[in-house]
């Protein structure tokens, strides 16, 4: 099954979860930022690795690719060995040979690579990659952004400011704003 087949299937679907009176859009932007780090990192990998699987489909990898790149953002994890665990936990997942006799029987070379990342993205080694190398995992991100007026600064100017948290070991959230 191709990735556009695969979309229509899933939009379809989707239609038939909505509920009866239909609501207007919550959001017209990423609910990213109000998710935790940990989640977020968790998406940043599913994301990699439907960008990977479909490296094939232009259109498939360029979105996934730049979804990848938006939840970046919205984290913060080790930049040194995230990169590399990352890349080796989704070529360990991609690697895998799954194996349906039915749908074989119906389509022939299936590859899974969705499932397969699916499988990832609920693995127990994502969940040890998120404790291991995500910082502040239950963070969210717009609790950064939210209340600064009450957060210390330091070097305050016309456009600059660094903002922080204090704690016991020291300032935490350390952050510099552009307020233009």
């Amino acid at each position: 099954m191709t990735f556009n087949a695969m979309r229509g299937w899933l939009l379809a679907l989707s239609w038939l979860a909505l509920p009866a009176i239909a609501t207007p859009l919550q959001a017209a932007s990423p609910q990213a930022p109000s998710r935790t780090h940990a989640q977020n990192y968790k998406d940043m990998v599913l994301a990699t690795c439907i960008a990977q699987a479909y490296r094939n489909d232009a259109g498939a990898a360029i979105d996934a690719g730049s979804s990848a790149s938006a939840l970046r953002d919205w984290t913060s994890f080790d930049l040194e060995e995230s990169p590399d665990a990352v890349q080796a936990l989704v070529d360990n997942y991609l690697a895998r040979n799954y194996a349906n006799p039915l749908v074989e029987a119906e389509t022939r070379g299936v590859r899974f690579d969705l499932l397969k990342c699916l499988d990832l993205y609920h693995s127990t080694a994502l969940e040890e990659l998120v404790k291991r190398l995500v910082v502040l995992p239950t963070h969210i991100s717009t609790q950064r952004a939210s209340n600064r007026a009450d957060k210390p600064a330091a070097l305050n100017n016309d456009q600059f400011r660094i903002c922080f948290v204090w704690t016991n070991m020291g300032p935490d959230l350390v952050e510099i704003v552009d307020y233009h």
